[in-house]
């Protein structure tokens, strides 16, 4: 027990070290970026532990895939690049800024962290713990941009410590359930008016709250595992303060959105496991708050009007020796933005992901991972209208994310529990 408190403080504490903002990459503006192993195989089978001891990410049950004190860091450096380009037909008044002149790269490069530890109790029951940054973004918009007046500066920062608990029936069936505590916080300026040099009204709010996971694992036969994952809605209620000419109090309440996933990992050959995945999230939650004062006025409203999006991957893993460990994967993601609630602040599309990865075991205790991925994205346009004046938009960008992962365990492989049939049968 000495050795796991031990793994789980270094766990939290890098968690808490290096957790910060980053650029959104999974839809909307929420990060998969949560295990280095999955990363190079698109996240196939994510759900059924296709991305190692972060797959309890996804799925707390396949926690039970890992015998004794296992503990796992990664961390990932996405380098997005995301362009506006203004275009006729914007208003004459948003152009007074800085005519159609592009925004630049407007997404902001970022490292991000994902940590993991688990403890096997008995032959039955585990425990573990996980520290993510499930969304972030930063954008930021140029001075003077003709888009100013919807968005300068937007950063979104979470930190989300989940503790599990997981139980084995047997060799097939496994369930788990954890609770997830996330702090959140949400900062976002935009001019007040169109003319250049104009001041920025700035929206400012945090909170903890909460929401929980659940997981399940059936290996109908030797060599399949097939998981289902759930994360629920998480609801914070943001307390903070709205700055213009002056600051004043206000609060809004948030709805991020619950998330199902699916996944399927199959042993091929010994050296070859093909890997599945589908991911669906709900982000049609995720539509239209009204920010209040304290005397309960709307001060303005956070309109998002997104809709639901998915992801599906298909991945492989061949084990080229006792030593290297390689994988490969390919994925697709539908957008939960698209043409008609693109906007400034996160010019999101449907994107392509292409994926290579390694793990290198340095022995028994000890291995490290290596993961690249390119994401191709698919152009988009923006159409934004506020107080009579318009911008037309085109968008385009790329994501460049590399990783690295440290995988420690101590113990040995899980411990088989006997089905009452072959109890009987003994």
């Amino acid at each position: 027990m000495r050795n796991f408190k031990s793994l789980l403080a270094a766990g939290v504490a890098a968690g808490v070290v290096c957790a910060g903002m980053g650029s959104a990459q999974a839809g909307g503006f929420a990060l998969r970026e949560q295990s280095a192993v999955g990363l190079g195989n698109a996240f196939a089978g994510a759900a059924a532990g296709g991305s190692g001891l972060g797959s309890m990410f996804w799925n707390p049950a396949t926690m039970t895939n890992f015998a004794g004190i296992q503990s796992s860091l990664a961390l990932f450096a996405i380098m997005p690049n995301s362009k506006i380009t203004p275009t006729s037909g914007t208003s004459a008044a948003l152009q007074l800024s800085n005519g159609l002149t592009d925004s630049g790269d407007m997404a902001q490069d970022a490292v991000i962290p994902a940590s993991y530890a688990s403890y096997q109790v008995n032959d039955s029951v585990w425990l573990g713990i996980s520290i993510n940054t499930p969304y972030g973004l930063v954008t930021q918009n140029p001075y003077n941009s003709a888009g100013q007046l919807f968005g300068r500066t937007s950063k979104v920062m979470s930190i989300n410590a989940t503790p599990t608990l997981a139980y084995r029936f047997n060799d097939q069936f496994s369930v788990a359930a954890g609770v997830q505590i996330m702090k959140f916080k949400v900062r976002l300026t935009s001019a007040t008016g169109v003319t250049a040099g104009a001041s920025s009204a700035t929206l400012e709010g945090d909170d903890v709250a909460f929401g929980y996971t659940l997981g399940a694992t059936y290996k109908p036969m030797t060599g399949t595992e097939i998981g289902i994952g759930y994360r629920s809605q998480v609801k914070p209620k943001l307390e903070g303060t709205l700055t213009t000419s002056s600051a004043q109090d206000i609060h809004s309440d948030l709805t991020l959105p619950d998330q199902v996933t699916v996944g399927l990992r199959q042993t091929i050959t010994d050296d070859f496991t093909l890997l599945a995945g589908f991911e669906w999230t709900h982000w049609s939650k995720f539509s239209r708050f009204p920010v209040l004062t304290t005397s309960g006025a709307t001060a303005t409203t956070l309109t998002f009007d997104y809709k639901d999006g998915w992801y599906s991957s298909l991945g492989g893993e061949y084990k080229l020796n006792n030593t290297w460990t390689l994988r490969a994967g390919l994925g697709f993601e539908h957008s939960p933005i698209n043409n008609d609630n693109r906007s400034v602040r996160l010019p999101d599309s449907n994107r392509t992901w292409t994926t290579i990865g390694a793990t290198y075991a340095l022995n028994d205790m000890i291995s490290f991972d290596a993961s690249y991925a390119h994401l191709f994205a698919k152009e988009g346009t923006i159409t934004s209208t506020t107080s009579g004046l318009t911008l037309y938009a085109n968008t385009k960008g790329r994501v460049d994310i590399f990783a690295i992962g440290l995988n420690f365990k101590l113990g040995a492989e899980p411990k088989k529990v006997a089905t009452k049939a072959a109890m009987i049968t003994k």
